[in-house]
């Protein structure tokens, strides 16, 4: 199980206005895409500005949720994609003991941001569903972004 850990390049949204949360290999030239809802996408917008709201928003609260029980999210890790759906895992330590917590990336992601806590991938997961850079630089990068449709990593299965 080798992790490669991620910056967040932004969120940004696609040709049908569906928000994508960008993740870039950290020292790398691998980008990987994934598709989130509405309400992630504002969340992970507002810690990435350091906008605090009045009330909290559910990531605030599972953030404050945790420092009220002395609980750390030490990484959080996409783990994979399975049937054209990416799986997470918070890594909560609670007095030494490390809990693993299954969710959704775009949930891990929003409280991480809050937490200052890194973000992982499995390497295989950006070997397979990554982009790379191309010596023609951010603008082929960006074109290629453009045209990726949700569908384009794996075929959905109900």
């Amino acid at each position: 199980m080798s992790l490669v850990p991620v910056n967040i390049m932004g969120v940004g949204l696609d040709p049908n206005n569906t928000p994508i949360v960008m993740l870039r290999e950290a020292g790398g030239e691998r980008t990987l895409p994934i598709w989130i809802g509405q309400a992630e996408a504002l969340a992970i917008n507002l810690a990435l500005e350091g906008v605090a709201l009045e009330r909290p928003l559910t990531h605030d609260l599972i953030k404050s949720m945790l420092d009220g029980l002395g609980v750390k999210l030490e990484k959080v890790i996409i783990t994979e994609l399975r049937q054209g759906t990416y799986f997470a895992q918070m890594l909560l330590n609670a007095d030494g003991r490390i809990l693993a917590l299954d969710a959704r990336p775009s949930d891990s992601i929003a409280v991480a941001l809050r937490a200052k806590a890194p973000i992982l991938v499995e390497e295989e997961v950006l070997d397979s569903q990554g982009l790379r850079d191309s010596s023609k630089g951010q603008d082929d990068l960006a074109e290629r972004l453009r045209r990726l449709r949700p569908e384009d990593f794996g075929k959905f299965s109900l």
